[in-house]
């Protein structure tokens, strides 16, 4: 089932299929790691859903929900 990363529930974990959004948004994120074929994990969610802590090739992230949004994922089973 395909989800972008701003919809998980804490405890959801995932593969990154795509990274969408303007160019400088998109080239941050590759630059932060986060790269289709990898692995990402929610660990926390702020109570209004904005920032969003991950983990992602073995550290701790947080994201903006607009980052999220453009994060598209195929949530593990």
């Amino acid at each position: 089932m395909e989800k972008v990363l701003a919809e998980y529930k804490v405890g959801e974990s995932g593969t990154i299929k795509n990274v969408s959004g303007e160019k400088r948004i998109r080239r941050r994120l590759f630059d932060m790691g986060i790269t289709p074929g990898t692995n990402v994990y929610l660990r926390k969610k702020a109570p209004l859903g904005d920032p969003i802590e991950i983990t992602i090739r073995g550290y701790e992230l947080t994201l903006r929900k607009t980052e999220a949004e453009c994060i598209l994922t195929e949530v593990k089973r």
